[in-house]
C-alpha cells in the first residue's frame, strides 16, 4: 500500500508544474499565456484528474482536500519559479558556485515540502480508490503532466543546461 501511496504523490507532484503559471508562462510553441488562460489550464487539468477518476459518492467527500492543495502547491510553485527565474538570472551573469548551491537547495526543500503536503492530502482519497481508480489516478497524473510537451523534471527556474541540472 505504501509503494502504491508514493507511487501516485510522486505522479501528484509530475502534475504540479503544469499547474503553475511557470510552465506556462513561456511556451516556446504557443507564445506567453496570460493568466486567465493559465487558470482556465488548472482547472481543466483538475477537472479531468476528478472526471477520469469516476469517484463514488463517498470518496467524493475526499475530493476537495486534494483539488485545495493541487491549487495552493501550484500557486505556490509558480511564485517560487518566478523569484527562481530571476535569481538564476542574476547567477548566470555572475555565477558563484555556493550561492547557486544554496538557491538550488531551497527550491528543493521547498519542492520536498510540497510532495509532503501532497501526500497528506492526497492518502485519504487515494486510499478510497479501489484498484482500477488507483490504475487511473497514476496513468491521467502522467498523461497530464506531459499534455503540454514540456520536460516535467525542470527545476522550479524552468532553465536548464545541457546536462539537465
Amino acid at each position: 500500500m505504501k509503494k502504491h501511496l508514493l507511487i501516485a504523490a510522486t505522479a501528484i507532484a509530475l502534475v504540479l508544474p503544469g499547474l503553475s503559471s511557470a510552465a506556462f508562462a513561456e511556451s516556446h510553441e504557443h507564445g506567453k499565456f496570460s493568466a486567465e488562460d493559465v487558470s482556465a489550464f488548472a482547472d481543466a487539468k483538475i477537472a479531468g484528474l476528478k472526471a477520469g477518476l469516476k469517484l463514488t459518492p463517498a470518496q467524493e467527500k475526499n475530493w476537495p482536500t486534494l483539488e485545495t492543495a493541487l491549487r495552493d502547491i501550484g500557486k505556490a510553485r509558480a511564485a517560487r519559479a518566478a523569484e527562481a527565474r530571476e535569481k538564476f538570472k542574476e547567477h548566470h551573469e555572475h555565477p558563484n558556485v555556493i550561492e547557486g548551491l544554496r538557491l538550488r537547495s531551497k527550491l528543493l526543500a521547498a519542492r520536498a515540502a510540497d510532495f509532503e503536503k501532497l501526500s497528506d492530502a492526497a492518502k485519504p482519497l487515494y486510499d478510497s480508490l479501489d484498484d482500477a481508480q488507483k490504475r487511473r489516478f497514476h496513468v491521467l497524473l502522467h498523461v497530464i503532466a506531459r499534455g503540454h510537451g514540456h520536460h516535467w523534471d525542470e527545476h522550479d527556474g524552468g532553465h536548464e543546461d545541457k546536462d539537465g541540472h
